[in-house]
């Protein structure tokens, strides 16, 4: 019987990943994560560089995909990916958003804090 229940309460969290934390106009339906003090630079350069298309947690926007997605779990899209995306922008290929460009400003240490963070991130909801 409990077994059924963590399943059950497991299944929610998953998909709470696909659930947009906005509503309208700025209504939040969901509270932040409470993020662990060595990925809040991570969290920072992610809402600096990443959060206008990709939403403030991840979650995604009219602008861009939800990295809470099993499209970007790191057995499909590697931290190499990320980088590349990052540094050299992305042909659309999984979404209808248009191509991403490079990420202005962001340097390569920019770019592995975004990346342990939005793994962490995705760890919480139970992707990785």
């Amino acid at each position: 019987m409990n077994t059924v229940k963590i399943l059950s309460f497991t299944s929610l969290l998953t998909l709470a990943a696909f659930v947009p934390l906005e509503a309208n106009a700025g209504e939040k339906v969901a509270t932040a994560p409470s993020v662990p003090f060595q990925y809040g630079l991570g969290v920072r350069n992610f809402q600096t560089f990443c959060s206008e298309c990709h939403g403030e947690w991840a979650e995604g926007s009219d602008k861009g995909p939800p990295f809470l997605h099993p499209y970007y779990k790191s057995s499909h899209h590697s931290d190499d990916a990320f980088y590349r995306a990052a540094s050299q922008g992305v042909t659309a290929h999984h979404w209808r958003f248009g191509n991403m460009p490079p990420v202005e400003g962001a340097t390569p240490q920019d770019v592995q804090s975004i990346i342990l963070f939005i793994r962490w991130l995705q760890r919480e909801y139970g992707m990785e």
